[in-house]
């Protein structure tokens, strides 16, 4: 056993990675070797014996190298379709909301379904962030980063439609608490008041979240940049192309000189000294505070907006939790869908996001589900047990049974997206195949869509009376509108994986063999050749950067 770091050697053994010192084999099942269910191991949370330096390296070269071809072919599609999505905006605000397929009916539909959805999708980032950061969960090091972006481009797109779907987008101001024209002030007593204190504070500190932890990772681009020019490394500017070359921008400064300042401006003159990072891990820590009742907050307030009401399908106490619920169960499937592809895709990715990471994430997958199930299987008992004839009516006859309900194929879609398809993860073998896990988390990202638009639609297109009862059908407009809305996050995703740090490299590196508290050093051990980084970035958190 190494005296580096004795779990992770035995944890590579027992895996079947490592028959010598120093050698890596494949495994039998093809796994990474941190899949290893006995629990008195501790299994790696970074691959391929890294250094610190190669972590760096690894984590740098996503933003300093040239825009591939693939990624260049990806974002023009993606800008593409958020192009469409803001052609439909634009042609909504000019034309009115008459060209969505509302009715005296169904007045609320993919407008506010698609503000819930996205809502529901931004969850997981300050969860995964806050939470398991104050819970000291290693494991979360790898996804952090990529899930606090993920949740202020959810954020983004969710805002837009709370300021379409009213008509007159130029009296979107009426939202905020302010007095109107008249002197009014809105109802604080509303929950649509109280969604706007929500979102913008959650926004708010989500950002800041995101912000400050970058600011270490920022100061290591820019100083490498400054290096770069120091050596006399210098590229000309190019403008991308998705196919042929790039076309040389000449008159420019150097992207070396571009990204020196870029990332010099938003490090905020951090100099890697102990007073910084006294201050950072502070703030972070009561950032981390902060943001932790906002998980619980944010989307029981969205929830308010349907259970005050006394519709049939909405009153109910029970959507509190179960909306939270639902956005964790949605968020944490909408992070895998995202990062699995880049761990196959993007050179190393793999050694930092391991099948440890997966696993944990599909087992919360498998606990918010059944958390969701249960509540689905709540709502039908609590209109039983309450006996009103028009909510059983509205669980019964708008949404589950088949020879009634006009919408039955969105509501079975739902618990077949969301109850039915996290079950394959009691299974350890699905657990740990990255392809199971994408096409599980792709259900639950449609079934929790499919979950906004059964509570809204299906509650209000049969009213009290057979005289109002009226269908929704989409239009066009709809359709293209939520499109375009994914078509923005996926280029901004695109956009943060190209030009800001996906991983914490600090963190990253805290968690490593290399970090060991009691200093051993290179050549105590055949296989102690991790800790060769040590000397040569210094502090184990990459303070020497």
């Amino acid at each position: 056993m190494s005296s580096i770091h004795p779990d992770q050697v035995t944890a590579e053994r027992l895996a079947g990675l490592r028959e010598r010192p120093g050698e890596y084999v494949a495994s039998p099942n093809g796994a990474d070797g941190t899949a290893i269910e006995d629990p008195a191991v501790r299994a790696p949370l970074v691959l391929d014996d890294l250094t610190f330096s190669e972590v760096t390296d690894t984590v740098c070269s996503y933003a300093e190298c040239g825009p591939p071809k693939p990624w260049l072919m990806m974002i023009t599609i993606t800008s593409m379709i958020a192009a469409v999505g803001t052609g439909m905006i634009l042609y909504l605000i000019v034309t009115g909301v008459g060209v969505w397929g509302l009715n005296n009916q169904v007045d609320w539909a993919w407008d506010i379904t698609n503000f819930v959805f996205w809502i529901g999708i931004g969850h997981a980032g300050t969860l995964i962030s806050a939470i398991l950061c104050l819970l000291k969960q290693k494991w979360r090091t790898a996804v952090n980063r990529s899930a606090e972006a993920m949740t202020i481009f959810a954020v983004i797109c969710a805002g837009i439609f709370p300021g379409i779907h009213v008509g007159r987008v130029w009296m979107a101001w009426m939202l905020f608490p302010i007095p109107n024209s008249n002197g009014i002030w809105p109802n604080f007593r509303s929950p649509l008041l109280w969604d706007v204190f929500a979102v913008s504070t959650y926004a708010t500190v989500s950002l800041l979240f995101w912000y400050m932890g970058m600011l270490p990772d920022l100061a290591t681009l820019r100083d490498r940049a400054h290096l770069r020019l120091a050596q006399g490394r210098e590229r000309r500017l190019k403008l991308p192309m998705p196919v042929g070359k790039d076309i040389v921008i000449p008159y420019l400064p150097s992207a070396e000189r571009v990204a020196a300042f870029v990332y010099g401006f938003f490090s905020l003159g951090w100099r890697f000294s102990s007073r910084h990072w006294h201050r950072y891990e502070a703030a972070y820590l009561v950032l981390a505070g902060i943001s932790t009742p906002l998980v619980l907050s944010v989307h029981s307030i969205v929830s308010f907006d349907f259970a005050t009401s006394i519709l049939p399908g909405w009153h109910t106490t029970i959507f509190p939790p179960y909306f939270v619920a639902g956005a964790i169960f949605g968020g944490f499937a909408m992070v895998l869908f995202l990062l699995i592809p880049c761990r196959k895709f993007m050179p190393g990715f793999k050694n930092l996001l391991t099948i440890r990471h997966l696993e944990n994430m599909a087992k919360i997958i498998l606990l918010t589900g059944m958390m969701v199930g249960f509540a689905y299987a709540m709502e039908f008992f609590i209109a039983w047990y309450g006996g009103n004839e028009y909510e059983w009516h509205v669980f019964i006859n708008n949404r589950a049974n088949p020879a009634e309900a006009p919408y039955w194929w969105a509501y079975w879609a739902m618990i077949s997206c969301n109850v039915l398809s996290p079950q394959v993860f009691w299974f350890r073998k699905m657990r740990q195949s990255p392809l199971a896990i994408w096409i599980v988390a792709g259900c639950v990202t449609v079934g929790m869509w499919f979950e906004r638009f059964v509570i809204i639609v299906t509650s209000l297109h049969r009213a009290f009376l057979p005289g109002e009862w009226g269908m929704f059908h989409p239009t066009w407009v709809d359709i293209l509108t939520f499109v375009g809305s994914c078509g923005i996050f996926a280029t901004l995703f695109l956009l943060f994986l190209k030009y800001l740090p996906v991983f914490a490299m600090a963190e990253l590196k805290a968690v490593m063999p290399a970090a060991d508290p009691h200093g051993h050093g290179e050549g105590h051990d055949p296989v102690a050749s991790v800790a060769g980084g040590a000397s040569a970035e210094g502090h184990p958190s990459g303070r020497g950067h």
